[in-house]
């Protein structure tokens, strides 16, 4: 069974820096792009960053650019997003992405997998 297990997020006051880590099981990572969305209660889902299978293509919202970075191991077969420079608009459920194929651009309606969902909190 695929599966996605993201690491505990936390809550952190800003301008401090949090990771986030993401451990895939179940099927072959390197066939897929890797991913992390967050949501807001009340909102939409949005796209943060991505990440394809050799790490040579990586996307980022322009909200986050400069301040948060996209990485993976394939033989831990896990993916990590390094948040520094954290503000409260960071706030919201992080969830890790999988999506077949390259993953670039990124679009939610790509992936096939997500992770359960891990909360950040940002206090100002």
């Amino acid at each position: 069974q695929p599966q996605l297990v993201e690491s505990r997020g936390g809550l952190v006051q800003a301008g401090y820096s949090l990771t986030l880590s993401c451990i895939a099981s179940g099927r072959t990572f390197t066939d897929h792009g890797m991913g992390w969305f967050r949501q807001v209660q009340g909102k939409e889902r949005e796209f943060v960053a991505s990440i394809n299978w050799n790490s040579k293509v990586t996307y980022y919202a322009d909200s986050v650019k400069g301040r948060f970075t996209i990485s993976r191991d394939n033989d831990k077969k896990a993916v990590y997003l390094q948040m520094d420079n954290l503000t409260p608009d960071d706030t919201g459920v992080y969830y890790c992405a999988s999506a077949p194929g390259s993953f670039a651009p990124p679009r939610a309606q790509m992936v096939d997998l997500w992770g359960q969902g891990t909360q950040v909190t940002v206090s100002s």
